[in-house]
């Protein structure tokens, strides 16, 4: 299996609200899968979706999430819609999450940007 060895973000949608930046709050809507280079469009298992929940509120530069999403959503607009493909090292890393992502797994998110705060 070919892993990505970069962040790379492609996006769907541009929005024209406001820009995601360090020390705003972005709210998202989110799928993640598992990156598997021989699925439809690599996603592998899907191991997350906000899409039945509220959106996960994002505090942008605090680290509260894995490195490559805060990165992949930075730059991005209010009614965006971004695919994030995310390294290992840029995610779990070599110690994966617990039974549900395996070590050095790459992953895949969607991510509507919904709103910008503060």
């Amino acid at each position: 299996m070919s892993l990505p060895q970069e962040l790379q973000v492609i996006d769907q949608k541009i929005g024209d609200g406001e820009e995601a930046v360090k020390g705003k709050l972005a709210a998202v809507h989110y799928q993640g899968w598992l990156y598997d280079d021989e699925a439809e469009e690599n996603k592998g298992f899907e191991f997350d979706s906000s899409r039945t929940r509220e959106p996960l509120t994002i505090p942008l530069g605090a680290g509260v999430v894995v490195k490559g999403m805060e990165e992949g959503v930075i730059g991005m607009k209010t009614g965006g819609l971004r695919t994030i493909i995310i390294p290992s090292e840029l995610a779990y890393g070599d110690k994966g999450a617990g039974n549900v992502i395996p070590p050095d797994a790459a992953l895949i998110f969607e991510v509507e940007l919904m709103d910008v705060r503060g």
